[in-house]
């Protein structure tokens, strides 16, 4: 296949993600440039990696890769041995190719992209609170500035590359971590007071859904998602201490909830299925 070709299939198969054409037009597009159904592109696998590729592939790309995977196994192995500055900036230059090669996949293999954002981000949770803890660094309000940072990074990573889920996952850490504050700052909580706390919140998020749905869908629909997770947030604490607040009372609390949301949703469905795309 020459390499006019493959541009024009990527482009087909960019429409087909993009929602540009409807499924069937894009399939007729691809059948008119491909001879053969061997020859779709769809049948590669993970990081480009099939049969063919492997068997065909040169010893110097072999040795290559098999000598960065022992290249990061010593550093892993001997990281403890690392001064800070370092560790630091052995993790840096790890991170940066993570986000390197993800841009590089991020138009041709978009789940291979999505994988190495995973990994970077989860790196970028892990090493943090790892170094905080061989460095003797145990203060909970140090950590937990440190997941806010890590989550406002997820947000950031989720908007620049237009990936929902980190977006998503950002806005969570940063929920949970409000929640800690809570906890830590509120000597007793009842139960309308932890209402007060996290309902109003769960409108501001939906709110929020509404006001920038028609500059970025992704993020109206993201917005929504976390105003739903928020409105349950005091029955989810209330599980944890059930002993302090009953389990009965947390179980009826639930059950109402959930009944006066699928209300809301029911009789607001026209307004809010206008700027919430799934």
């Amino acid at each position: 296949m020459d390499e006019k070709k493959k541009t024009l299939i990527r482009e087909i198969e960019h429409w087909r993600r993009s929602k540009l054409l409807p499924e069937q037009y894009c399939d007729f597009l691809l059948n008119l440039y491909l001879e053969d159904s061997r020859e779709k592109p769809g049948e590669a696998a993970l990081f480009g990696l099939n049969h063919t590729n492997v068997r065909n592939s040169n010893w110097k790309i072999w040795l290559l890769v098999f000598g960065a995977l022992c290249l990061l196994c010593m550093i892993a192995l001997n990281f403890n041995a690392f001064d800070l500055p370092m560790q630091i900036g052995a993790s840096i230059l790890f991170l940066a190719c993570l986000y390197g090669w993800s841009a590089v996949k991020r138009e041709k293999e978009p789940p291979a992209a999505l994988v190495l954002l995973g990994l970077a981000s989860l790196f970028w949770l892990f090493i943090g609170v790892y170094l905080m803890k061989i460095h003797g660094v145990e203060d909970p309000v140090l950590i937990v500035a440190y997941v806010v940072l890590v989550s406002m990074i997820w947000i950031i990573t989720g908007l620049i590359s237009r990936f929902a889920l980190y977006h998503l996952c950002g806005w969570v850490g940063l929920v949970f971590c409000y929640g800690w504050l809570l906890h830590h700052q509120l000597a007793s909580i009842q139960w309308i007071t932890l209402e007060l706390s996290w309902v109003p919140l769960a409108i501001v998020f939906c709110w929020m859904s509404w006001m920038v749905h028609e500059k970025s869908r992704q993020s109206g629909f993201v917005f929504f998602i976390v105003g739903l997770i928020v409105w349950y947030m005091p029955e989810l604490y209330g599980m944890l201490y059930s002993e302090q607040y009953g389990e009965m009372t947390v179980q009826w609390l639930l059950l109402g909830k959930i009944m006066v949301e699928a209300a809301l949703l029911f009789f607001f469905r026209k307004k809010w299925t206008e700027w919430v795309v799934f």
